[in-house]
């Protein structure tokens, strides 16, 4: 005979364990099944009371100046509220609302949203009335507790001076040099990792490595530190990365969640991992800061030492301040690291889901470089030159196709400082967030055709074969305007050594062909997952 003590009851006899535990078990589901009821009687309540506040918030926030016949406003597509339903598909949320309307509002508690799509409205926010769109307040105060007041954070004076003092360095043949010589190393650790992979036969998850090959190659360029995480030797290059990533989907996450003030001060949820990933991040930037400044002032002369890296520059420009060190330095990382792997995970994708579209580009780098097939990968990165880089127009093209559909950064936003009137003749109000969306832009067909969502990298060629040139505004992958990324020829230099090496001596292939590819919702378009594939030793 076997008691079951429960803190209500007490079961006797005509009870055995196995019939007490089935009799608590279905209380708890009756309980459960109480609770979720009752929630779900609640939805219509809660919605209507959301709905209610969203309403009264908005009338009292904009004024009868709001509906105001005078002016015309964006047509409204939805509230933040959808935003936070639809975050795991949120892009595709967006082409949903811009086939309805180019540019669209979103209503939130405290503003508009709005979101565009014309490459018209685009021009005149990024161009023509540049000074009246910047970050604002609102993305400084989302953004600076990962990015502090760096060239992404800040406007006004700070920006000019950080635009003027990178533009300078960024021109410099010495920084191409030695950039190029760190891409072309760590090109060709990743191709002997992969070779390695494909002799045994294993699936490789690319978009890990490309974080890592770039980080690696971003690191050696900014700090002038080897870390070598292609082959887990640093470990504190690897925790650096992974906080970094993680950061950058915590902040992410702000822009949709109105209580993340409320969340920051009590340290619990996305907060809790951004304030933890922050601390991770400062840890290994300022040690190597502090470093890079003892050795400058180490020095037993005054002369110039020609070192390449970006920090050894600025510390020689007496630019010694760590928290602006630390700053700008994040933000090149993020502008070399996440969007260089995360377009060249998509451009393997693409070429892996077109097989026409790999052999292609691998015929162009053999004739370019004039390396046979199956030549080793020493003898083909020797022939990877910046003049031979340059003629290789269908590989370019293929990067520009990917960039389209899958722009590194898929949405961006500006603040506006003072009523306007875009071209459209719609209205936008201070204190508005005006976006413009590389990602959905690349999926409409009144911009690209009736093939728009089709990988075809023929429509960036003209009859010659050579790379025809689409309007900044047009293709916003690399933004535009004033603000127009700085590392752009950069980006594509890093990416075109890493594609010509890997297809011009591999064969890849996805491993689960059938397998549906998703995005993950951050800063960056980061594929949901990784990338898996196989690869072979190209013979042929």
């Amino acid at each position: 005979m076997e008691i079951c003590l429960h803190p209500l009851h007490v079961y006797g006899p005509s009870l055995d364990r196995s019939s007490c535990t089935h009799f608590q078990e279905e209380k708890e589901r009756s309980k459960e099944m109480k609770l979720t009821d009752f929630l779900f009687a609640l939805k219509p309540l809660f919605a209507t009371v959301i709905a209610v506040i969203l309403v009264a918030t908005i009338i009292k926030i904009h004024g009868v100046g709001f509906f105001d016949k005078k002016r015309k406003y964006h047509p409204v597509a939805g509230t933040v509220i959808h935003q936070l339903f639809n975050f795991t598909r949120l892009l595709d949320y967006m082409i949903d609302c811009t086939n309805q309307s180019k540019t669209y509002r979103l209503l939130s508690f405290i503003r508009s949203e709005v979101y565009t799509a014309n490459p018209v409205n685009i021009e005149y926010i990024l161009s023509t009335n540049f000074s009246n769109y910047g970050k604002g307040w609102y993305h400084h105060s989302v953004l600076s507790d990962f990015l502090g007041d760096s060239i992404f954070t800040v406007d006004g004076e700070q920006w000019r001076h950080q635009r003027k003092a990178t533009s300078y360095q960024f021109s410099t043949k010495l920084l191409r040099d030695y950039s190029n010589s760190a891409f072309k190393s760590n090109a060709l650790k990743l191709a002997e990792i992969v070779s390695e992979a494909a002799i045994s036969n294993n699936t490789i998850e690319m978009q890990e490595l490309f974080m890592e090959a770039t980080l690696d190659s971003v690191c050696k360029v900014i700090f002038g530190v080897d870390l070598n995480t292609m082959r887990g030797t640093y470990n504190e290059g690897t925790e650096f990365s992974n906080a970094f990533d993680e950061a950058s989907v915590a902040v992410m996450y702000r822009y949709f969640n109105f209580l993340w003030r409320i969340m920051r001060f009590f340290n619990i949820g996305s907060e809790a991992v951004l304030r933890k990933s922050v601390r991770v991040m400062d840890e290994f930037v300022y040690k190597v800061i502090r470093n890079k400044i003892e050795q400058a002032q180490n020095l037993q002369d005054n002369l110039p030492v020609m070192k390449g890296d970006l920090l050894s520059k600025f510390i020689e420009l007496k630019e010694t301040d760590p928290k602006y060190l630390r700053d700008i330095s994040l933000s090149f990382i993020l502008a070399g690291k996440d969007t260089t792997a995360i377009t060249l995970s998509w451009f393997l994708y693409e070429v892996c889901k077109n097989s026409d579209v790999q052999e292609k580009i691998a015929k162009e780098i053999r004739e370019t470089t004039n390396v046979a097939a199956g030549s080793t990968i020493d003898e083909l990165a020797a022939r990877i030159t910046e003049e031979n880089l340059e003629k290789m127009q269908y590989l370019y093209a293929s990067l520009n196709e990917t960039l389209r559909l899958h722009p590194a950064v898929p949405v961006q936003g500006k603040f506006c400082f003072s009523d306007d009137t875009f071209p459209d003749g719609f209205s936008v109000r201070k204190g508005d967030l005006v976006s413009f969306q590389p990602y959905v832009m690349g999926r409409m067909k009144f911009l690209w055709g009736e093939d728009a969502e089709k990988f075809r990298p023929e429509r960036w060629l003209d009859e010659n074969g050579i790379l025809k040139k689409e309007s900044p505004f047009k293709f916003t992958a690399f933004h535009a305007g004033p603000r127009i990324c700085l590392g752009k020829e950069f980006a594509y230099r890093q990416m075109k050594i890493y594609s010509a090496l890997l297809l011009g001596t591999h064969i890849f292939k996805l491993a689960d062909e059938n397998k549906s590819v998703k995005y993950r919702m951050m800063l960056t378009l980061q594929i949901e997952g990784g990338l898996h594939v196989y690869a072979s030793r190209r013979e042929k």
